[in-house]
């Protein structure tokens, strides 16, 4: 007999907060976070789902040196989990966040076996870790951003970073999937070096990029570029692509359908 789903209405005010760490572990459970549309004085509102059988998620905040760190962890033991691509993000709840988008956040977001969805379009984001053992990972950086230090990870899903226009200043993105697909959009006018490998799959750069060494693609004036992005892309077994030049919120289905410019075994 399948258990209840249930819903706790999440609503953090936002006090004085000009600056926060969101640590959110959703357990085997799927997550997006997203910008608050409304005005409203708050750090953080959504909604939590939970099983009947569970205790509501543990929900704290704390401040420190001027920075707030907002923490919620679903109850319950969980389950280890490990998916093959097709099985890919059956999480069995779902929590949906919406964050203030004029607070300068470092995320930190996890799930062991759910999709991870983050657009963080129009957000004032200084860093993102977002992993999943088993699901699929969607993150759309802000335009706009300088000095970014983002991690996306999956065990077995698909895992996709559309990095943000007007980015400025020296950033990192790592991608990785143990088994999917990885594909990372670049804006064609930020100067990047990419470090691309898999062990099983095709390698597709976009011919912009001058290829370095085996594993390592490079921008045109790369070296002296103020703006620039160092992108580590992998895969265990799928392909890994990194295209410029795409609009905003292509789907991962279509990425994949167009597999670009440039191929290496």
């Amino acid at each position: 007999m399948a258990k209840k789903v249930l819903t706790y209405n999440l609503s953090q005010p936002l006090g004085e907060a000009t600056t926060a760490k969101v640590d959110i572990d959703v357990r085997d459970g799927n997550l997006k976070i997203d910008r608050l549309s409304s005005g409203e004085p708050l750090l953080a509102s959504g909604t939590l789902q939970y099983l009947e059988n569970q205790k509501l998620a543990t929900h704290s905040v704390n401040t420190s040196n001027g920075q707030v760190t907002l923490t919620l962890r679903a109850s319950g033991r969980g389950q280890p989990w490990f998916h093959l691509p097709w099985q890919a993000g059956s999480g069995a709840t779902e929590w949906q966040i919406h964050l203030n988008p004029n607070v300068q956040s470092e995320i930190v977001a996890h799930s062991r076996g759910g999709n991870v969805s983050l657009n963080l379009a129009g957000m004032a984001i200084t860093s993102v870790s977002a992993d999943t053992g088993g699901g699929n990972m969607d993150l759309v950086l802000p335009d706009n951003a300088t000095n970014l230090n983002v991690t996306a990870r999956t065990g077995a899903g698909s895992a996709t970073v559309e990095i943000g226009n007007d980015t400025t200043g020296s950033n990192t993105v790592n991608a990785s999937s143990g088994a999917g697909n990885v594909v990372v959009h670049v804006p064609s006018v930020i100067a990047a070096r990419v470090h691309a490998t898999s062990g099983l799959g095709k390698v597709i750069v976009d011919s912009q990029f001058n290829k370095i060494d085996d594993h390592t693609y490079q921008s045109p004036g790369y070296d002296g570029a103020a703006d620039k992005v160092e992108i580590t892309a992998k895969s265990g077994a799928g392909n890994v692509s990194v295209n410029t030049n795409r609009s905003r919120r292509r789907s991962a289905r279509t990425d994949e359908e167009n597999l670009g410019l440039r191929r290496t075994s």
